[in-house]
Parts: C-alpha cells; sequence; structure tokens
C-alpha cells in the first residue's frame, strides 16, 4: 500500500513541478535567474512558516538532522539556480527533460548508498526512460561521433539534475526521523538564504545592466509569476517529502521525475 500511495505523491510532485518549469521559465526570462529563484524559494518558506506554526510541529532538535536538512539547503541553492538559468536559457522542451534524469540518478544512488532494490522490471524501465531522455537532450549532426547538447542550457541542467538527486537521497532518512514539514522548513530557509546571500553579493560586486534580465525592475507581472511558481514548486515538494516518509526512495525519485 506504501508503494502505491508513494507513485501517487510521486506523480503528483511530478505535476507540480512540470508546472513550476514552465512558470518559472518566463520568470527566468523575464527578471533573471538569480531573482526569479529567489522569490520563489522566499514564498516557499513562508507557505512552509505558517504550516508549521498552525500544526504545532516543533522544529527537529538532534544535532545530525539539523546540520542535514541546512546542508541540503545550501546545495539546493545551487540546484535551483543553476535549473533557473537552464530554463533561460532554454529551450525547456529539452531543459526540463534533462533535469528529470535526476530519478535514473536517484535509483543509482539509492540503491549504492542505500541498499534498496528495485525488481528487475522496475529496473529496465528505469533504464529504458533515462536513456530515452538523455537521447532527447543531444543532436546527432554527422551521426554518433558528432553528438553535441541542445542549446547551452543543458550544462546548466547537469548540475542541476546531480544535485537534485544527492538531496533526494540525503533528504531521505532526516525526514523519516523528524517528519518531512520541520526538515522542509529547515532546508528551505538555507535555500532562500544561500541564493540570497548570493543575489546580494552579485549586485555589490557588479550592478546588473539595465538591459539585462537581472537588471530589469520587478513589476507585478514578474512578481506574480515568482510567487505562483514558489506555491507550485513547494506543494511538489510537499507530495515528494510525504512519499519520502511512506515508500523507497527509489521509487519517489523516479515518479517525481516524469
Amino acid at each position: 500500500m506504501g508503494d502505491i500511495q508513494g507513485v501517487a505523491l510521486g506523480l503528483t510532485a511530478a505535476l507540480a513541478w512540470g508546472l513550476t518549469d514552465t512558470i518559472a521559465t518566463f520568470a527566468s526570462r523575464r527578471v533573471g535567474s538569480l531573482r526569479a529563484t529567489a522569490g520563489t524559494q522566499l514564498t516557499s518558506v513562508a507557505v512552509l512558516a505558517v504550516l508549521l506554526l498552525a500544526s504545532g510541529t516543533a522544529l527537529p532538535s538532534h544535532p545530525a538532522v539539523v546540520l542535514t536538512a541546512l546542508a541540503c539547503g545550501a546545495v539546493a541553492a545551487v540546484a535551483y539556480i543553476a535549473f533557473f538559468t537552464a530554463l533561460r536559457h532554454g529551450p525547456i522542451t529539452v531543459v526540463s527533460p534533462v533535469v528529470a534524469t535526476y530519478g535514473g540518478l536517484t535509483v543509482v544512488l539509492s540503491v549504492v548508498l542505500l541498499g534498496e532494490a528495485p525488481a528487475p522490471a522496475q529496473a529496465l524501465g528505469v533504464a529504458m526512460a533515462t536513456t530515452g531522455v538523455v537521447l532527447a537532450s543531444v543532436v546527432f549532426d554527422r551521426g554518433l561521433r558528432s553528438a553535441r547538447p541542445v542549446g547551452p542550457g543543458v550544462a546548466y541542467a547537469v548540475v542541476a539534475l546531480v544535485a537534485f538527486a544527492g538531496l533526494t537521497v540525503a533528504l531521505a532518512g532526516p525526514i523519516r526521523t523528524a517528519g518531512w514539514l520541520p526538515v522542509l522548513l529547515l532546508a528551505r530557509t538555507a535555500n532562500a538564504g544561500s541564493v540570497w546571500l548570493i543575489l546580494g553579493a552579485t549586485r555589490l560586486r557588479r550592478p546588473p545592466a539595465p538591459a539585462s534580465a537581472e537588471g530589469r525592475p520587478i513589476d507585478r507581472r514578474a512578481l506574480g509569476l515568482a510567487i505562483a511558481a514558489g506555491l507550485l514548486d513547494i506543494a511538489g515538494f510537499i507530495a515528494f517529502a510525504l512519499g519520502l516518509e511512506i515508500a523507497p526512495t527509489w521509487l519517489i525519485g523516479i515518479t517525481s521525475s516524469f
């Protein structure tokens, strides 16, 4: 029963994140990837803080859980910036599937690091899905030897997918120990804080040019896009975290990547 519920939660996360990708693309191209990331992360922290206060849930006190959650948040900041940068450069029809291969990498990491073992038919399905996405991300102009990535966003997408796979495996233990809500709040707080620090540092070092996306003023539409992306993103992450509580890590990783 846990696996069935896990699949449903993983697919719910995939739906929410697929919509997030589309909205985040518009936001990133309108105000830049750093500011779009900062806006979405701040929105997600606000949602989680309200849920924590409303439920009366306490923050975890175990040092290992706290440190892991905060470290994951810092790594996630790099992953989100890389992902939103990839979406800004596009094309989204390639960038989003490339990042989705974190599901296949999650399966490998779950087997190696957590000792989880999918059935042979499941492993075959994972391999086929991952191979298809990899093939969709390259162009063969003159045969196999001429293979090259589709667009400049693919390099950033690869950074994001590796980070997302590692985060999936790293967060599974703390979530099962302390619960999804407090762990997510700690991770997202560190995530948002890291992004805002990076944003502030880049603006102090070299103010963005007015013609660039980072230099454009944040209008209501851009703000609305960032908030909508943040709401969808955290909705997906809540479904994802709930799935990690009850189902194998590899299963949530692969289903949420669709």
